[in-house]
Formats: structure tokens, sequence, C-alpha cells
């Protein structure tokens, strides 16, 4: 009589052993992924599976070669993974109610998934740092073996789970940048040993450290724009009306005392002096003519005075223009650089007495000249250090001490109301006038919170004011 064969189901044990020795021989974490969203099914019927971390999203799903992380149904797992449990010390199978999930979830459970589903949670260890929590989705119709019950399949799926989350461990290899990482390692430097007394631990050290530095002294310093400028120039004005002619020297050029510098139109000048000379001759004759009336007539005697003083009245005409002639070449006071725009601007354009021309300096006679901002105007010690710091030369300050600060704000090309302030050098430089740059200015001594908050201190104020 012949036996007839029958197909017996595998022993779930024997089950788990080869799935268990699939994922340690697994190449890596793709593989180990796919094995567990798709072999799981030889111990628990399901329909469909998800893996999922709570960084990155869905891992990997059922039936699919790669996930489309932008996919309606991705994106609505991903919504479902987040809001059921996650264990904190080993795997864990719970039921998913899904009357208990957010309605945006439940509202679209039917169209997605089938009622019945089980989530085993996988938690994040604390032996692998970066490592995150995440969780197996299975849904649909739970058939068990006949040989099991309930109570004994579930230990069964998460001793595989654990089995697959120890071989997912031992091959992950963790991002350096990845957030959970960095916070995992902040967050242990930051309570460090909590057997240790408050005192000993760093919170309480480091909120005294930081404490001492803000009330560390620093020197109060502000920043502002700044140049090399003449300490004692001569200033050279317009000595007349008129319209200037021709330059003799060229801007920055340097000068001799006595040296011509510029001209103004000899035309008008030279017209009005030969009038004028022609007038004191003219009064000159007529003295002469009463003069020689007056041995015969007594009349004319008393006319002489008259024409005295007619004469003296053109001879101080012609004198004056004959000084305002000779004034109107323009010689150089001292020795020096002059300082002045282009000649050209200048030449045939009128200008008035008192106008200023140009200056002359002194070659070494400098200093720093900067304009501080309103909101910059700090208290300042009596000749308080400075450093100008040259677009030229960035590298290589001057030094120098306050010589004063003005009192009134004035009006800047920009449009902004600035201090002037003037510094004199500590030594002397090659550098050239004109230079420009920024001004370090120090004052006082505050504490580094002060130093720090003065500034945003009084922006708010400025807004809170009535």
């Amino acid at each position: 009589m012949n036996a007839v064969a029958h197909d017996e189901p595998p022993s779930p044990l024997l089950t788990l052993i080869d799935l268990g020795h699939r994922a340690r021989v697994a190449a890596n974490t793709d593989e180990l992924a796919f094995l567990l969203v798709n072999e799981t099914h030889r111990l628990l019927r399901y329909r469909q599976s998800a893996l999922w971390f709570a960084e990155g999203g869905v891992r990997c799903l059922s039936g699919v070669v790669q996930v489309e992380a932008n996919a309606p149904y991705v994106q609505w797992l991903k919504q479902v993974c987040q809001a059921l449990p996650v264990a904190d010390e080993r795997p864990r199978v719970s039921v998913v109610d899904v009357d208990r999930l957010p309605d945006p979830v439940r509202a679209q459970w039917d169209e997605w998934l089938p009622r019945q589903a089980l989530w085993i949670s996988l938690p994040a260890s604390a032996q692998h740092p970066g490592s995150v929590a995440g969780g197996l989705l299975l849904a649909g119709d739970v058939q068990h073996h006949p040989d099991l019950g309930n109570a004994a399949f579930y230990p069964l799926l998460e001793e595989w789970l654990h089995t697959w989350h120890h071989a997912w461990l031992a091959q992950f290899r963790p991002r350096a940048w990845s957030p959970t990482l960095w916070r995992e390692k902040m967050g242990a430097w930051w309570h460090g040993a909590r057997d240790r007394k408050w005192w000993q631990r760093r919170p309480p050290r480091i909120a005294l450290l930081v404490t001492a530095l803000l009330l560390c002294p620093v020197r109060l310093t502000v920043l502002a724009p700044g140049e090399l400028v003449p300490a004692q120039p001569v200033v050279i004005r317009a000595p007349l009306d008129g319209v200037i002619a021709q330059f003799n020297v060229q801007p920055n050029a340097v000068v001799k005392a006595g040296q011509p510098l510029f001209s103004f139109d000899e035309a008008p000048l030279a017209s009005r002096l030969e009038v004028a000379r022609y007038a004191l001759s003219a009064a000159q004759a007529e003295y002469r003519q009463q003069a020689q009336m007056a041995v015969s007539d007594s009349k004319s005697k008393g006319q002489l005075a008259l024409a005295l003083g007619k004469i003296g009245e053109k001879q101080a005409d012609a004198d004056y223009l004959q000084s305002q002639f000779e004034r109107s070449h323009v010689l150089a006071p001292q020795d020096g650089v002059v300082l002045f725009d282009d000649p050209s601007e200048w030449i045939g354009r009128p200008v008035q007495t008192g106008e200023r021309i140009m200056k002359i300096a002194a070659p070494q006679d400098v200093e720093i000249e900067a304009w501080v901002a309103v909101g910059d105007a700090i208290p300042l010690p009596d000749a308080a250090p400075v450093s100008l710091y040259l677009a030229a030369t960035p590298f290589d300050a001057l030094s120098g001490q306050v010589r004063y600060l003005g009192h009134d704000a004035l009006a800047r090309p920009d449009g902004n109301y600035a201090y002037r302030l003037r510094a004199r050098l500590d030594s002397t430089t090659t550098q050239r006038v004109g230079l420009k740059g920024s001004v370090k200015i120090r004052g006082g001594w505050v504490p580094l919170a002060y130093w720090i908050l003065r500034r945003p201190l009084a922006v708010i104020r400025q807004f809170i004011a009535y």
C-alpha cells in the first residue's frame, strides 16, 4: 500500500532560523530592507508592508524595487508611521487601531490599505550613535499558523525583527552631518555624568563661564571713515573778484616760498588802472594851472586846496588798482605741497574775494581726520588712542591720539550727520595726504556684555522711545 505524501507547512522556528541566517549574510542595507518587507511574509501573511525610519521617511515597500518619495501613497504612509508609537528598548508588535489615528490619515486609510494591520516598532540603539527609530507596517488579512496562537506568534515576530535590527545596525554607517547624531553627541556632552552634584555638571559650569566672560572688561571701540589730512595747512584764498587765467603749478607739487601759484585775467584790472592814471594826470595838470593863476589872481588861491584834494583822491584810486594788479599774481607764502583740484576746473571760472582755491601743507605736517557717526559717539578720555587702517596698506596701521572731537554734528555728503575728530600721529609717516581708510577709536573699559549689546539696545531704544 502506497503512502500518500502530504505537504506540511514549514516550522516557524525553522523559518525564523533561515531568515536570521539570510539577514546575517546580507551584503548591504538595501538587501536587508528588501528582505524585511518581502520575506517576513513567510512568518505572517499580509498584502502590503513598508519599512519607515524617523529620518528619511519610507525606506522600502513590498513588491517595489525603488521608492518614489514624492508619490502620494508614500507621503501618506509617512504620516501614518509618524502617528504610530515607537519602542524604547526592543521591537514591539502592536495592532494598529485605525479609529485612533489622526483625522487626515484615517480619512484615506480605506483608500490605500485594508483595515487589518500590525505595527512592529524599531527603537534607536544607544550603542550606535546616529541610529534612528523606525518601524515595519504590515497590512492585510493576517493568517496565523494553525499550530500557533496569537499570544505565541507575536514574540516570534518580535524575535525576527530583533535579529534583523541587529544585522541592520551592524551594517549601519551614520552620516557625519546627521542631525540626530549631532543632537545625541551634544546632549551627552551637555549632561555629562548625571550622578555628579549640580555644581559639578556642565550646564552650571558653562553658565558660570559665560557670565565671567560677559563681565570681562574690554575696550569700547568704534569704527569711522577717516583719512590723512594736513595738520596746519596754509589756505590760499582769492585776493580779489575776477576770473582765473592760468595755474603755474600742478596738484600735489612741491613749491618754494615766493613761487608763482596762479594768476587772474589782467585785462579788466589793466584797463581800470590806465583810466585811474589818466585821471591822476588830469588832476595834476589842473593843479598846476590853478597854481599859475594864483600868482596874479587871489581868487584862484582858494581853488588850490580843492585841486590838491582831487589829486590825493585820484592817487589813492591809482595806488589801490596798482596793488590789485600786483595781487592778481598769487605767490606761495611758504614751502610745502600744493593741494587743490584739477586746474582745468578753475581756469576761466569767476571767483569771489575770500573763496578758497588751494592749500599748502608741509610734507610731514599731517594728522588723522575721522567722521564719527552720531550713534557711535562714545565718551572718549583725553588723548584716546586711535588707529588708521588705510585702504592702500590695510595691514600697516597708523597710530595716533585724539586731539579734539567736535561738539556739533555736521552734515556729510551722504546726508548723514557725524562729528569731526582730529588726531595727531604718534610718529612721522611717508603716506601722502588724502589717503582714506577706516579709523578705530578706543574709548574706556566696559564689560563685554555692554560692548555686545550697546548697538542693539540703542536701536531698540529708538523704536520704543516716546
